[in-house]
């Protein structure tokens, strides 16, 4: 872990917290007691707090002077989801929504392609999904840096504004209608869905269609990253 990316030591993580800065997730060795500041400054911004060994936190930290605490913090900033919103509807254009993805190669492989192919960023949910680590900015190709990205903690609440504000939504997931057959109206939101559940019920129930990609090969899936690529290009091939 890459010093720029982590808070070691229990005063400099609460500054952290009371400085704002944008903190990914805090990690707590087991057997240390963080101070009650520390505790409730992460339950007030809404940061999530982590048990592991403390060997785990002297890795991510890369020193054994940890005082038992670590937080990651994210090279970048985010918006609120307002923000990402308001520019892609005067953009025409369109932003990702990443369902719970866990592994940062994904994440970083489909913001890459969300930049490349023109669009406004990508919203995240605070839990159960991937940091906004080096791993997800190296695979982005620093794309990351020229997005607009917004994290809540509720992505079926946040979408509905969205649609309130004139948005399209569209979950790509197997089992929908064939994409070629499809005319993906901008602006819009895409969806995809994590590796090992796809997209959740409640998200593809909320979407205007649900698209999948044909496939003609033995496999029979595609990895997230590559079937998200494909649906951001006919997403805009129309309009390029």
């Amino acid at each position: 872990m890459e010093e720029r990316f982590a808070v070691w030591g229990r005063n400099p993580v609460i500054e952290a917290l009371r400085a704002g800065r944008e903190i990914e997730k805090i990690y707590v060795a087991h057997d240390s007691h963080p101070p009650g500041e520390l505790l409730r400054l992460a339950k007030e911004k809404g940061v999530k707090i982590q048990r592991v060994s403390r060997k785990k936190v002297e890795e991510l930290a890369g020193t054994k002077k940890t005082q038992g605490v670590v937080a990651l913090v994210s090279p970048v900033p985010y918006v609120a989801p307002e923000e990402l919103f308001s520019e892609t509807l005067r953009r025409s254009s369109f932003l990702i929504v990443l369902d719970h993805l866990t592994d940062p190669q994904n994440v970083g492989n489909l913001l890459r392609s969300c930049e490349v192919l023109g669009g406004v960023g990508a919203l995240l949910p605070k839990e159960r999904s991937s940091p906004v680590n080096r791993t997800v900015v190296k695979a982005s190709s620093g794309a990351v840096f020229h997005l607009k990205l917004a994290k809540v903690s509720n992505l079926y609440r946040t979408l509905r504004v969205f649609r309130d504000m004139g948005g399209w939504i569209f979950s790509v997931e197997r089992g929908g209608r064939d994409i070629r057959e499809c005319e993906i109206n901008l602006p819009c939101a895409l969806i995809f869905g994590s590796e090992d559940r796809g997209v959740s019920r409640m998200l593809r129930e909320l979407s205007d269609e649900v698209l999948s990609i044909p496939m003609r090969g033995k496999v029979g899936s595609l990895n997230v990253s590559s079937a998200g690529a494909i649906a951001m290009w006919e997403a805009v091939r129309r309009s390029i």
